[in-house]
């Protein structure tokens, strides 16, 4: 099937040829016909699928049959986790707008950068606003922007969402929105709460699910390498310098680990950069825009920052640290041999870790062979330690903790609270 088959008009279409997009994905050819038939929509989808042309490419056709959007309203809104997944969104939006019969208005708006451009942005009003929840909320309560003609919304990683703590966030936003809307939910995985958001938010939704195997492509090779804790960094390096100058994808769990591998490399020669929260924004954006460019050669990410990333033609992914979830596990190593392409994931396993590994193994049907690197020969020797026996109750001392104070703090402005109210009432 191609996209002229879609339905969609001569404008999507030229841009799409621009882009060298020949056929439809999988997700596309299933949801592009649904959005247009103005459907509601379940999709088992993630990072890599072309979900975002799925669902993106439809509301640009949608749009070109409705008015510009009004001061401070916006027509389509598509909330996201992170700050990375908004700008990537957004850049999409513009590639596949290239030739949009009018001018089209876009903004994505997330934290860390002022929020005065945003609100000026907005005056004129968006035909498609990219968000993070938390500086949506900002942007509503500042009176910048308001979603009474939003006529369609789509939730990108809803999973993922939950997972950061913005289902109270969430709630106020669709107790916002008008009632009568096209819902796009998007989610990798299904637990608990991402099924309560689905029951209510979504009407006679048309569910769709990519077939598992195509979560883990055939050209990616899956490498699991035995080594000792400590010289995760040496092999790191040996691999570096066994790969003729390809980039890497480096995962890791905390923030610290991060710069401190991204400090270990650069004294050994090769260019790095650390990506997580606690970076300014610029730095996260200038980290990135030097990684897709080929100026910097390994990227050393934690799961957040990295969540949405899209790096074309990536050689290489390493599980530096594994990852918590066996759903990570899948959507990290599907950062590399996409379109076609082949790519290597590895994975670093210390005595500590076989277990866990052991388990993304069977949550996700696999079963990658261990091996070892002459010269990182994991210690046989070396004892994991056994669970921890739970002792007695630590003794609390004379210094109050911050929960005790606040608790102390809340308590002492009950009465006082209740003593305004009271006046106020007589």
């Amino acid at each position: 099937m191609s996209f002229i088959s879609l339905g969609l008009s001569e404008s999507l279409l030229m841009a799409l040829a621009e882009l060298g997009y020949e056929q439809p994905t999988e997700i596309q050819h299933k949801t592009i016909p649904a959005v247009l038939q103005g459907r509601d929509l379940l999709a088992a989808a993630e990072t890599g699928s072309g979900k975002t042309a799925g669902f993106m490419l439809p509301m640009l056709q949608q749009l070109i049959a409705l008015s510009p959007a009004t001061a401070n309203q916006a027509t389509m809104l598509v909330l996201v986790p992170t700050r990375e997944l908004a700008l990537q969104v957004e850049q999409a939006v513009r590639q596949y707008g290239r030739f949009f019969p009018r001018q089209l208005k876009t903004l994505a708006v997330y934290g860390g950068v002022s929020v005065n451009v945003q609100m000026q942005a907005l005056r004129s009003g968006c035909d498609i606003v990219v968000a993070t929840p938390g500086r949506l909320l900002d942007l509503l309560a500042r009176n910048a922007l308001n979603l009474r003609a939003v006529k369609s919304l789509v939730l990108d990683e809803a999973d993922r969402m939950l997972d950061l703590g913005f289902s109270e966030e969430l709630n106020q936003l669709l107790a916002l929105l008008p009632k009568k809307r096209q819902n796009l939910l998007f989610s990798a995985t299904f637990p608990e709460e991402v099924q309560s958001l689905i029951d209510q938010l979504l009407v006679d939704p048309v569910r769709i699910e990519l077939e598992q195997d195509s979560h883990i492509p055939e050209q990616l090779t899956q490498r699991a390498i035995e080594v000792d804790h400590e010289q995760r960094t040496a092999l790191l390096k040996h691999l570096l310098l066994e790969t003729s100058g390809a980039q890497f994808l480096v995962f890791v769990a905390s923030k610290r680990t991060a710069n401190n591998v991204v400090l270990k490399l650069e004294r050994a020669g090769f260019s790095a950069q650390a990506l997580h929260g606690d970076l300014a924004q610029t730095d996260r954006n200038n980290a990135l825009a030097e990684f897709k460019a080929g100026l910097c050669r390994v990227l050393v990410a934690t799961d957040l920052a990295a969540r949405g990333i899209d790096i074309p033609l990536l050689p290489y992914v390493v599980n530096y640290d594994l990852p918590r979830s066996p759903a990570d596990y899948v959507h990290r190593i599907g950062r590399t041999a996409r379109a076609g392409v082949a790519g290597v994931a590895f994975s670093f396993i210390d005595h500590e870790s076989d277990a866990h590994f052991k388990l993304i193994e069977k949550r996700n049907a696999l079963n990658v062979p261990r091996e070892q690197i002459k010269g990182f020969e994991r210690n046989p020797n070396i004892e994991v330690a056994g669970p921890k026996t739970k002792g007695q109750a630590p003794v609390k001392g004379k210094r109050k903790s911050k929960k005790d104070k606040l608790r102390e703090a809340a308590a002492a402005a009950t009465p006082v609270n209740q003593s305004i109210w009271n006046k106020k009432a007589n």
